[in-house]
């Protein structure tokens, strides 16, 4: 079709494709919204059945402030009150979640779910004085995942 076109001829013609592109896909995405928008479950609902997580309920159960669960995710406070809000996450923030969801379920199997958030904000001696929520922080959660393993298999560290 565009076989004896030169490059300068074929930048509008491929920015013309890709704008038609943008806009069908503009177009089905709004569709869905607003089909979405008129039936079936509350808007939390199907944001958590979409994406897994409920990021309200997550933050609470760890017992923490949008703040601290900043910390403990990486991602601004904005971010969160949106999530908790109406906006979906996105795939590496929906990766995220997830991760930290399976976290807090692996810490309420080796203490209670309410001394979480708590526990996460204490200096520990088993990570050199620094607080857990600092050792994530430093990129280390390996070591917290260790020591669940430990607590749970009863091996000594």
């Amino acid at each position: 079709m565009h076989c004896c076109l030169t490059q300068y001829q074929l930048r509008p013609i491929i920015k013309q494709e890709r704008d038609s592109a943008m806009t069908a896909q503009l177009a089905r995405t709004i569709k869905r919204a607003s089909n979405s928008k008129h039936a079936g479950p509350s808007p939390t609902a199907s944001r958590t059945e979409a994406s897994g997580v409920d990021v309200a309920a997550l933050r609470k159960t760890l017992g923490l402030t949008r703040k601290l669960f900043s910390r403990l995710t990486g991602y601004s406070e904005r971010a969160i009150a949106k999530w908790e809000g109406d906006e979906a996450l996105g795939d590496a923030s929906r990766q995220r979640m997830r991760e930290i969801q399976r976290f807090q379920q692996a810490l309420a199997g080796v203490m209670k779910s309410e001394f979480v958030g708590t526990w996460l904000q204490t200096p520990n001696d088993a990570f050199g004085g620094l607080k857990p929520i600092e050792v994530i922080e430093r990129g280390e959660i390996d070591r917290l995942w260790r020591m669940i393993h430990e607590l749970e298999s009863g091996t000594p560290g």
